[in-house]
């Protein structure tokens, strides 16, 4: 890291030189990319876009590429600029933080990268600019030409049985036989619910009154999870990847996902099973496993309607 004050606020060429490791290591950069970006953890930062300008000097292994006019041995440019619109594409995040620390990542997984300066800033909250700066290396014994290979930050695929289950299943005595059913499967299983029984809250804000059906539906999954210890509450990517990867069975809190989601459900709370498509197809699955009770659902391709727990 550098230690003089004075390159603070410098380009980041100038910081990748005042810093410089030993070995050879030649820079590309990638100045001044402007993003439209719905991010920010403020209240008044969700549902609005904002500007975003990036800056990436990136240390790479010397190469004979330039001698030999050879693209194929040189890090392409895209390998920055991918980055940012792969993590920019993943999901909404509250911290500029959070964000540079996944593109550097997945830009140090790149065999030839070395080392990484990278600054994110918005241009629209203040009347110049605010964000961060990072600087991320590999691990190295010594050479930099014998570099350990990090832990990419990687998007693994998932495909669980996704289930839809209305409140008359939820409220019945056939409840224990549908879960018993739901855990003996083979594949791994994530339960949607409609919004609670009760009447919820109203206000004269339709995006409030949208907020207020989602807790309706997270009060529903809270419920379902007092019935039985089998069932787990879960709310974020990571935990339902790690809860499918692990066989545990979890019940979809949606507020989360959907607010954080870079692609909104056209459908709200007030359409259950709609909003449980949606889920679904965030996970790439095809269809919606419906049990019976729902009035709602009549069958389809994307619709497998189960009459009773042996269905499954």
């Amino acid at each position: 890291m550098v230690n003089d004050t004075t390159q603070a606020f410098s380009a980041l060429e100038e910081r990748a030189l005042a810093s410089a490791v030993d070995g050879m290591l030649d820079r590309i950069c990638v100045r001044d990319y402007t993003k439209e970006v719905e991010i920010g953890a403020f209240q008044s930062e969700r549902g609005v876009v904002q500007r975003v300008r990036f800056n990436v000097v990136l240390e790479v292994a010397s190469s004979a590429a330039a001698k030999f006019d050879d693209v194929d041995q040189v890090l392409s440019y895209d390998t920055i600029t991918e980055a940012i619109e792969d993590q920019l594409a993943f999901e909404r995040l509250n911290l500029l933080e959070t964000l540079a620390e996944r593109i550097a990542e997945q830009v140090l997984d790149n065999p030839k990268a070395v080392r990484v300066f990278l600054r994110i800033e918005k241009l629209d909250r203040i009347p110049g600019s605010l964000g961060v700066e990072i600087v991320r290396a590999r691990s190295t014994n010594g050479d930099v030409h014998e570099i350990e290979t990090p832990k990419a930050r990687t998007i693994t695929p998932v495909y669980p049985n996704v289930i839809f289950m209305p409140n008359a299943v939820l409220h019945s005595d056939t409840l224990p036989a549908w879960l018993d059913a739901i855990a003996a499967s083979d594949m791994p299983s994530i339960i949607c619910l409609e919004m609670a029984l009760e009447a919820e809250p109203s206000t004269n804000l339709d995006v409030v009154n949208k907020r207020i059906q989602l807790l309706s539906i997270e009060q529903n999954a809270w419920v379902l999870a007092a019935k039985d210890k089998r069932c787990v509450v879960v709310d974020s990517r990571t935990e339902l990847d790690w809860a499918i990867k692990n066989g545990q069975l979890s019940i979809w809190a949606p507020s989360k996902m959907v607010l954080d989601s870079v692609t909104k459900p056209d459908a709200g709370a007030d359409a259950p099973l709609a909003l449980a498509h949606w889920f679904a197809e965030e996970f790439s699955v095809d269809h919606v496993e419906v049990l019976a009770g729902f009035d709602g659902a009549s069958p389809s391709r994307r619709l497998r309607i189960l009459a009773d727990p042996s269905a499954l």
